[in-house]
């Protein structure tokens, strides 16, 4: 693959998982992650996912501040702080083929509960907060995947979706602030940070502009559906290498 379709794919994924969170308030790792751990590698790909997703909802977090819960993002942040350093410890000792599949496998069946709605006793409350954050937290730094847990603690919560974003991009800011701490920056070059930049900011107007436009539903279920097919297609290549 030449450099100019490498970086041409590279920000096609980052565009669309920028789209696509601005259209659900989470989604950029879902749909980016299995494609940018197949195009750069799982370490390259999961701190990229990282950094962006933390970006974008740095931005997005900015008009609703005001409809942050923190009584219940503290206990998930937290949480999710003290399981960050083990998913970066299980990155760096797994060989490629196994990370692909732990990766994979992470986002299917997170896909599989999140679209099945699964209500789960554990997750309500307090209690419940705490141990989304803990699986978010490990996720995240594992697989760049740490929202589903927290998508699942709302659904069992009863948050209507105007709860549910400005939460999910405070907490996105906060778990991917750790994730980055925890696994540092991705090493690419100066035209591939441009073009993720520039993927960025196209993304961010295209799903601020359909965001009025495309029923929820459908949305949603665009993003579940890209996601799957990401995480069956890295399960698939991380068995055929093993």
């Amino acid at each position: 693959m030449t450099s100019g379709t490498s970086e041409a794919l590279l920000a096609a994924i980052v565009l669309l998982g920028s789209c696509v969170q601005w259209l659900t308030g989470m989604g950029f790792a879902l749909v980016a992650v299995p494609a940018l751990v197949l195009l750069l590698g799982p370490a390259q790909g999961v701190v990229l996912a990282n950094c962006a997703a933390g970006a974008i909802s740095v931005v997005g977090l900015a008009g609703g501040r005001r409809r942050v819960r923190p009584a219940t993002m503290v206990p998930l942040c937290v949480a999710a702080a003290c399981t960050v350093p083990a998913g970066t410890w299980l990155t760096r000792r797994l060989p490629e083929p196994a990370l692909l599949l732990v990766m994979g496998g992470l986002v299917t069946v997170a896909v599989l509960l999140v679209m099945r709605g699964v209500r789960i006793p554990a997750l309500r409350g307090t209690r419940g907060a705490v141990v989304a954050g803990a699986a978010g937290g490990f996720m995240n730094s594992a697989a760049g995947v740490g929202g589903p847990p927290v998508s699942l603690y709302a659904v069992n919560a009863g948050w209507t979706v105007r709860e549910f974003v400005p939460n999910a991009q405070f907490y996105g800011v906060v778990v991917n602030a750790f994730s980055v701490a925890a696994n540092g920056v991705p090493e690419l070059s100066g035209s591939q940070w441009t073009w993720v930049a520039a993927a960025m900011t196209t993304g961010a107007l295209l799903g601020r502009a359909l965001a009025g436009r495309l029923p929820e539903h459908r949305a949603r279920m665009l993003v579940l559906g890209l996601a799957l097919a990401g995480g069956v297609t890295a399960v698939a290549k991380g068995a055929w290498e093993w």
